[in-house]
């Protein structure tokens, strides 16, 4: 059900939205990115024409970044773990993530909200790792690039083929299988978790992965900011939630 100032769109409430007049003015895979984005396909999707917007600035970001791109063809296969710097590395991370989710939200789960929201996340890491020192240069963007065309394809089939077809050329893009990640990209050696005292995040410190809840902990009370934040009072409890945060209670 499509809802609208608050009730249900229809003729006799003469609420509906001419779908040709939404066409005309944002195109029409601004209509249907915005369609699936906002509301999972169990609930009501509140019309709004801010949403809309949203739908189309994100199109016109994934436009503007695809054709700031270096002269086609485009390297749009995955180049490998070897040889890349900790920032090419973490960026390949993200693009295997984002394969993962999307691939489990549109073809598992039927949330295709989520899978959206996901590609926006990878756009705004491709973003961020351009802006970056020698970030042009990164051997990483190209493949994020493409697997953003490639995994927006079902939501906006029309850019992300026209995309394609400038950027990469050769085999249309509807021909392109479907993208895999690599469960080896996803592998963390350090991850960041929050630290908690009585309930508010006051830090996120870095630990290995693997860390025990002992070393965990042990790091969380050297931090500065939580030094601070106890100043000198001895913790009551303290509880590790693995790869998550850490608790600690005065």
């Amino acid at each position: 059900m499509v809802i609208k100032d608050g009730a249900k769109m229809s003729k006799s409430k003469g609420n509906v939205v001419d779908p040709d007049e939404l066409v005309s003015a944002y195109g029409a895979d601004t209509a249907r990115l915005f369609s699936v984005f906002a509301a999972p396909p169990e609930k009501d999707l509140d019309w709004s024409e801010r949403g809309v917007e949203g739908s189309h600035r994100f199109l016109s970001r994934v436009w503007r970044l695809a054709l700031a791109m270096p002269d086609a063809p485009l390297a749009w296969q995955d180049p490998g773990p070897a040889g890349l710097d900790a920032a090419s590395t973490a960026l390949r991370q993200v693009v295997h993530d984002t394969i993962r989710r999307v691939t489990k939200d549109v073809g598992e789960r039927m949330h295709f909200n989520t899978a959206v929201a996901a590609i926006m996340e990878l756009v705004n890491a491709i973003y961020e790792r351009r802006a970056a020192e020698r970030g042009d240069r990164d051997p990483v963007v190209p493949f994020a690039v493409a697997t953003v065309l490639r995994l927006l394809a079902p939501f906006a089939p029309h850019l992300a083929s026209e995309l394609w077809e400038k950027l990469v050329g050769g085999a249309e893009l509807e021909s392109i299988p479907w993208p895999e990640h690599d469960p080896a990209a996803l592998v963390r050696d350090s991850i960041e978790v929050a630290v908690q005292v009585n309930g508010k995040v006051r830090s996120r410190i870095v630990i290995a992965a693997t860390a025990a809840a002992d070393d965990a902990i042990a790091a969380a009370l050297a931090d500065a900011r939580i030094t601070a934040e106890l100043a000198g009072r001895k913790p009551r409890k303290t509880v590790y939630v693995a790869g998550r945060l850490v608790s600690v209670v005065v």
